[in-house]
């Protein structure tokens, strides 16, 4: 399997030449343009503090379609009670650092390093990253965060610290996405939790062919921020 080593151009190999298990190339750096050209290529960064930059696109790939979601009889009884209260873009930074501590405190690695929250936290900044942020008794208690680029938003990673609370933030976002015409979500790699969501296996080759055509639609930047119309109180699509 050959692994591409990045230079100083702005350039990625195609992301078809990736191994089996998605592994691409080393090196480069996380600029907020190699980082968008990445995305726009269906490639991402993962990799911990003691090693180089590494570059992914994992073949199958997860996405949800979000007229597919699924949600369970208990999560929509949480929507129902109305226990968190559901915000956009308010608390990035916050939101990030609990992801990349969320592993910490279970004792897994992470690969959410220093640099890669200064690289996210500019992107925000710029408008293509967003977070959801579930508070309870005015604290955070759960989020997550990715980024968005034509018609598709790109999941990086979810926290919580008061059961349900990231589960109710993503049920939010989806609605949201919804509303906004983003027809795709891209989950990364395959995982029960967002299998029960409803995310399914596509091949690269048709995740590739998808994403070029969403990143036709105009990018949805700026603030985002939830009204009354994307606050889920009857969610559908129920599974027990």
């Amino acid at each position: 399997m050959t692994i591409y080593l990045l230079s100083d151009a702005l350039s990625f190999p195609d992301p078809r030449l990736a191994g089996k298990n998605g592994l691409l190339a080393i090196g480069g750096d996380l600029s907020s343009e190699r980082l968008l050209l990445a995305y726009q290529n269906g490639i991402f960064p993962w990799y911990s503090d003691d090693e180089p930059i590494i570059w992914w696109s994992p073949d199958p790939r997860l996405v949800l379609y979000p007229d597919e979601l699924k949600i369970s009889r208990s999560l929509k009884k949480t929507i129902r009670q109305k226990k968190f209260n559901i915000t956009m873009d308010t608390a990035f930074d916050d939101v990030i650092k609990a992801c990349a501590n969320a592993r910490a405190w279970n004792r897994k690695e992470t690969w959410i390093t220093d640099d890669m929250v200064n690289a996210y936290c500019s992107l925000h900044k710029s408008g293509f990253a967003h977070s959801v942020e579930a508070w309870y008794r005015g604290q955070l208690a759960g989020g997550l965060y990715g980024v968005s680029l034509g018609s598709s938003f790109f999941g990086e990673s979810m926290f919580t610290l008061v059961d349900n609370a990231s589960k109710v933030a993503f049920a939010h976002l989806v609605e949201f996405l919804k509303s906004m015409s983003i027809d795709l979500i891209d989950c990364q790699v395959t995982t029960d939790h967002m299998m029960q969501f409803g995310a399914r296996e596509i091949d690269r080759i048709r995740f590739l062919k998808e994403l070029k055509q969403s990143l036709s639609s105009p990018t949805l930047g700026g603030k985002w921020e939830l009204d009354s119309s994307h606050v889920l109180t009857n969610p559908d699509n129920e599974i027990t």
